[in-house]
């Protein structure tokens, strides 16, 4: 017989001889557990129905009331313990059980009510007889403990009849305690045997789990070195898997085991290393996000750097041709001045203004001072932005849908917040040709605000996405490309995170993550 057969066979007689010991453990188990805690149950009622004897002759010796509402709670306590035993455990000990204490219940009942009725009738029966009054308080204190001496007593001495309500209630509460002291016997006599049989049963399942144990452990032993051979190979083959892995690991290679199928220690240290392979690519992608934001900051700061010169540069020449031209524009007439020479200076005034216009988003676009922050109701702003703009005649012809609560209040500068949502929607329409739906939606986080801005336009191909936010970088056929970059600068400015998606021919979704900073 081969080696390998006979590590096989071994695996195959250890396991079985496991598998026979854990189904008889298990199944010892279970008996065992469920007869402990029926002798728990026998012992509990057993313990109960000497409580329940204490207090009812305490009650007979003192006539205390509160023993009186001891003995009711006792008797509730052991209905309820044998009404749910009963589920579990439906024998004839329980059942017989519970019905001697429904008839004590019942009897207590009684000889409580025929208590209470005495103790008004002999109220009523000391104020004709005051010259006994010496034997008043002996007889309150003793006529639950002794009942019929006490209306032997009562008949002598007050010289009443036998057919007195006081006499015949003493009689009736002799005869009621008697049979309650004679079913309380019965009771302790039913608890004791119940608790002496689930002793016997429990002793009987715990011997039988030792037989058991005594027997399939020494098999278990004997095979269980050929199995334990067997598990100690599957063990030194995965740490060496493991061992090849973490190697791989430290040449930049972050390729995952086979999620083990069992969770021992190697299949728990697997597991773990699969999730540090996964930690490792989250931060290598973490890593390599930061390193593009790092480099998009520093070319945005020297980007800045040189257009807030080149504008500064530029300013002072462009307002003297601005208002050269409009000086050309009034001091020229139909009658002295060619069309043609009109309309040139018409075009050098507006391509000047187009200008100044460019040379303005630069110098908004380098402007390094750190934002003047307030606490701002950022639906306001918005509302505001949108208002000007449809009052400036920027987006006729577009639908809106803004979606938010009345008020939302962050920190922050409001004259950038406006240039932000003005940039925003301006691309917004220029994507969509001044046509189609602008929706807004403002919403709460727990310690951030969140501003998803989509349009229905062209959208953006995907070989764009990772330029949008770069300074100059436009698709348009007009426009300085400085927009988004002015919405990134000024969002970073604030703290916050900025996020496209978009689909060609679907349009584009910004979203943008501010702190509330309050």
């Amino acid at each position: 017989m081969s080696l390998e057969r006979k590590i096989i066979l071994s695996f195959v007689i250890s396991a079985t001889i496991i598998a026979i010991f854990a189904v008889s453990s298990y199944v010892n188990f279970l008996k065992v557990r469920k007869e402990i805690r029926y002798l728990e149950l026998a012992d509990t009622v057993r313990s109960e129905s000497l409580q329940l004897r204490r207090h009812e002759k305490n009650f007979f010796l003192y006539g205390d009331t509160k023993e009186m509402d001891e003995v009711h709670r006792y008797l509730r306590d052991l209905k309820t313990i044998l009404g749910q035993g009963r589920k579990g455990y439906n024998t004839e000990k329980l059942l017989g059980l519970e019905n001697k204490i429904d008839e004590y219940s019942l009897r207590f009942n009684r000889i409580e009510v025929i208590y209470r009725d005495f103790l008004k009738e002999f109220a009523w029966l000391k104020p004709l007889r005051k010259e006994y009054s010496s034997f008043f308080p002996l007889i309150e204190s003793t006529f639950l403990e002794r009942p019929l001496v006490n209306a032997q007593l009562i008949e002598k001495i007050f010289s009443l009849k036998m057919s007195s309500p006081v006499i015949a209630m003493l009689k009736e509460l002799d005869n009621e305690i008697t049979s309650l002291r004679k079913n309380g016997e019965e009771i302790l006599t039913l608890s004791k045997d119940l608790d002496r049989s689930a002793r016997e049963k429990a002793e009987r399942a715990i011997s039988l789990s030792q037989t058991a144990a005594l027997v399939l452990f020494p098999l278990f032993l004997i095979f269980g070195l050929a199995a334990l051979f067997v598990i100690s190979h599957s063990v030194v083959r995965r740490l060496k898997l493991l061992a090849a892995a973490i190697e791989k690991t430290g040449k930049g290679d972050f390729s995952s085991l086979p999620v083990p199928e069992k969770q021992d220690e190697v299949g728990v240290l697997i597991t773990t290393f699969n999730k540090m392979e996964a930690d490792l690519i989250e931060r290598d992608e973490e890593l390599s996000r930061k390193n593009e934001e790092l480099l998009q900051s520093r070319k945005l700061a020297s980007i800045g750097t040189l257009a807030s010169g080149v504008a500064h540069e530029l300013n002072n020449p462009l307002n003297n041709i601005y208002l050269a031209a409009q000086i050309l524009s009034k001091e020229i007439g139909p009658e002295t001045c060619p069309p043609l020479v009109k309309e040139t200076v018409g075009d050098i005034s507006s391509q000047t203004l187009r200008v100044k216009r460019i040379v303005s988003d630069l110098l908004e676009f380098a402007r390094e001072k750190a934002p003047e922050r307030k606490r701002l109701n950022i639906i306001e702003i918005i509302r505001g932005v949108i208002e000007q703009m449809k009052a400036s005649g920027e987006i006729d012809g577009m639908k809106y849908d803004f979606i938010s609560e009345d008020i939302i209040e962050l920190s922050a500068d409001m004259h950038l917040m406006e240039q932000l949502f003005i940039n925003l929607f301006t691309n917004a329409r220029d994507a969509m040709e001044a046509k189609g739906l602008l929706k807004i939606e403002v919403q709460h986080l727990h310690n951030d605000v969140r501003i998803v801005v989509s349009d229905t336009g062209k959208g953006i191909p995907m070989s764009d996405i990772p330029r949008i936010f770069d300074p100059f970088f436009t698709t348009k056929d007009r426009g300085t490309g400085l927009g988004l970059a002015i919405v990134y600068g000024i969002i970073k400015k604030h703290n916050g995170k900025i996020k496209v998606k978009s689909e060609e021919g679907r349009g584009t979704t910004f979203i943008i993550t501010l702190p509330k900073g309050l």
